[in-house]
């Protein structure tokens, strides 16, 4: 049995539901990851890469090494031709500390991969909430708002609070002790008081974009869509 035996696949998928197919790199091989680009070269197709760390890009042959778009802080890389991004960006991507970033910036290049504009606003958590309503007005002017946060993750509640923006939470695993890997963090926005939030997964960077992009093609259609 050969290592393309391992996998399929999914081509089809962008013309389904509108977002392309993702390789999350953890859990699989070197080999695996190198033949799954081998198959998208032969087809010409793009992929991104989520969770790939610094270990297996280097274990990779040179040649994909070198086409690879790699981001370490957020272990994404960018593998085929790049789609120009849009220059009025879309979607806020708001980190409550410095080490929610990694979590952020995966949104932040999952968004990018997909064409779409996206402001990083890092930074603002509510230990010092006079740093939010700084750039407060400017999370408002974004469509669409993500935020990642960790600890007790009050601050997509306070988000919500304060913009009319869709917001989609993403809990981190920031925090010490009963923060218990960001399990907290998750109850906390899962509880929160401010109607309407969407939340996905602990450190899901990856997920909190596509649920963005999925908002944003949703508001495309009806914007194009024939005046009954």
């Amino acid at each position: 049995m050969s290592t393309r035996d391992e996998f399929l696949l999914d081509f089809g998928r962008a013309e389904r539901i509108g977002l392309e197919e993702a390789i999350y790199c953890a859990g699989k091989s070197a080999e695996q990851i190198a033949a799954i680009l081998d198959a998208a070269a032969e087809r010409g197709a793009r992929f991104m890469l989520t969770r790939l760390d610094g270990d297996k890009l280097d274990a990779l042959p040179g040649h994909h090494r070198r086409d690879l778009d790699y981001c370490k802080v957020s272990r994404t890389a960018f593998f085929g031709s790049a789609r120009e991004v849009e220059t009025v960006p879309a979607v806020a991507v708001v980190a409550a500390g410095t080490s929610d970033v990694p979590v952020a910036r995966e949104a932040l290049r999952t968004l990018h991969y997909q064409g779409r504009g996206a402001t990083l606003i890092a930074d603002v958590g509510v230990a010092g909430l006079w740093r939010l309503t700084q750039r407060v007005e400017e999370i408002r002017a974004h469509p669409v708002v993500i935020v990642a946060a960790g600890m007790d993750a009050a601050l997509p509640s306070v988000v919500g609070g304060l913009v009319s923006s869709p917001v989609i939470a993403v809990p981190t695993s920031v925090g010490y002790g009963v923060a218990e890997g960001g399990h907290t963090a998750l109850n906390s926005v899962l509880a929160s008081c401010a109607p309407g939030i969407t939340v996905v997964n602990i450190d899901n960077g990856y997920g909190a974009a596509c649920a963005a992009l999925r908002l944003l093609h949703a508001a495309e259609r009806l914007a194009r869509a024939p005046e009954r």
